[in-house]
């Protein structure tokens, strides 16, 4: 019912080849970008359906909104081509399979969405979330399933985010802000990328946030650091957002350092290639992406993403480097929350 488009003719077409020879984790060149890109579309067997660590990053790469990554899940899960061992894989499945758990707030036009992480209920207290708290929700019955892309898993997704869009708009909420990158890019990238329509309108929590800081500017208290930002895998389904980085901290006074591994040229943070590919590569991205921070000079280094945060923060603290949400970074610069200890320890 959901058919994902792909345009044979903007792929042929482009100048560049982006989205392969920019990988991080392949050596494409140009001609042969376009070659294997146009293989994969003609479901022909291409080294890139076996070689993809599913880092998400050719979403961004290709400016065209062509979904080079959607379509190389797509034709992975068509000739099963497993990213991660069955027995993994199902795993995950059944994390987010809807059982009618879920927690709804007090719900108006404007509500949190937590995906299925209720510890966002633990930052989202405070003057930074009085204007929308307590109207939020979380629970599988509101998991956007975008991680299955990850498992080359496409079916669940057209299963299951239907149920979730449906779910959501039944709750009579206008506009979502969402507390990560996959659900927000579930219903501005993903959903639309398959023909699914969206009725309520979703915000990215970095616009919302810096929203917030704007209206509190005069209660900010600039933190003057140096800080590092781990970008995750996810944010490069909606790189439009991206932005809202330098902005945000700008805000605050926190400089991001310069280094190699940012922005577009961003490493993952290494968590879900342990999982799929072993040690070696997780263990390699991770030394490099650290060595990096530390380098670069960096006093903090910023999380986005939950999963990053696990994977990457004992690891930069034992380098000296302290870890912090963005999240709790603005709380600090309004002189409360959970950031103070984080940093200041």
């Amino acid at each position: 019912m959901y058919d994902l488009k792909f345009n044979e003719n903007i792929c042929l077409s482009c100048p560049t080849g982006d989205c392969l020879v920019k990988c991080q984790y392949m050596a494409v060149d140009k001609d042969q970008a376009k070659i294997e890109m146009t293989k994969i579309f003609r479901n022909e067997d291409s080294p890139v359906l076996h070689d993809c660590v599913t880092c998400y990053a050719c979403e961004e790469y290709c400016k065209r909104g062509n979904h080079p990554f959607y379509l190389i899940t797509l034709k992975r899960e068509e000739k099963g081509i497993l990213t991660a061992p069955r027995a993994i894989t199902r795993q995950w499945i059944n994390i987010g399979e809807p059982r009618g758990k879920y927690q709804v707030g007090e719900i108006r036009e404007k509500a949190l969405s937590f995906g299925f992480m209720p510890q966002f209920l633990d930052i989202t207290r405070g003057r930074l979330f009085e204007d929308v708290m307590p109207s939020f929700f979380f629970g599988q019955e509101f998991f956007c399933n975008v991680v299955y892309i990850h498992f080359a898993n496409s079916k669940i997704i057209k299963e299951r985010l239907p149920r979730v869009i449906e779910n959501i708009h039944n709750l009579g909420v206008k506009e979502v802000v969402f507390m990560h990158d996959e659900c927000y890019a579930a219903f501005t990238s993903l959903a639309p990328a398959l023909g699914m329509e969206v009725p309520f309108k979703s915000i990215h929590y970095f616009e919302y946030l810096l929203g917030r800081m704007q209206t509190l500017s005069d209660q900010i208290r600039p933190l003057n650091l140096k800080a590092a930002y781990q970008r995750p895998c996810s944010s490069r389904l909606c790189p439009e957002t991206h932005h809202y980085v330098q902005e945000i901290l700008e805000l605050i006074g926190v400089q991001l350092v310069q280094r190699t591994y940012q922005d577009e040229n961003a490493l993952c943070c290494g968590s879900i290639f342990r999982a799929m590919f072993g040690y070696d590569l997780a263990t390699d991205v991770q030394t490099r992406n650290i060595g990096d921070m530390v380098e670069s000079g960096a006093e903090c280094c910023i999380f986005n993403c939950h999963g990053c945060e696990s994977a990457l923060s004992e690891k930069v603290k034992s380098k000296g480097i302290k870890p912090i949400h963005m999240v709790d970074l603005c709380n600090l610069a309004l002189g409360e929350g959970q950031g103070m200890e984080a940093v200041n320890e």
